[in-house]
């Protein structure tokens, strides 16, 4: 899978661990930064992944902050964006499978290195359902972007 990643400044040992295992493998993971602990952030990294994944340059993306909740509510501030923290394999899963999730938070304070590699793995082979009751649901949300998102 084509992928992004980002992180801020608390995210980047993380990050570095999770594309390093996402490479091995066969992904193709871009890193959009950053790459030091000088303080930095989030929002930006958050703009960074959720244009990526809105041009079609990724399929996804996994974004990392302190504690995968801000990095979230800033990724989906982007139309067309569905972000969700997960910090445990059901819901990394199923985050994808019935709501469409296309980009992944992860907290880099919350959960340790290989949680974090699992949960990446999960939510990289999932795949939408397109269960009728998941498409209705989704609309609805797009419903609102439309409307209230100007």
């Amino acid at each position: 899978m084509k992928l992004v990643t980002a992180s801020d400044h608390a995210g980047v040992a993380l990050k570095a661990h999770v594309m390093e295992q996402l490479v091995k493998e066969g992904h193709e993971v871009k890193d959009l930064g950053t790459c030091t602990t000088d303080p930095v952030d989030y929002p930006d990294y958050a703009k960074a992944v959720a244009l990526a994944v809105l041009s079609g340059d990724a399929e996804r993306a996994i974004l990392i902050c302190g504690s995968g909740a801000g990095a979230c509510v800033a990724a989906n501030k982007f139309k067309g964006i569905r972000s969700a923290t997960c910090h445990d394999s059901f819901s990394a899963r199923q985050c994808v499978e019935d709501d469409d999730v296309n980009v992944l938070c992860l907290g880099a304070r919350v959960i340790g290195p290989e949680l974090a590699v699992e949960l990446a793995r999960i939510y990289v082979n999932a795949r939408f359902s397109g269960a009728e009751r998941h498409k209705r649901r989704l609309a609805k949300v797009a419903a609102f972007e439309d409307a209230f998102c100007k």
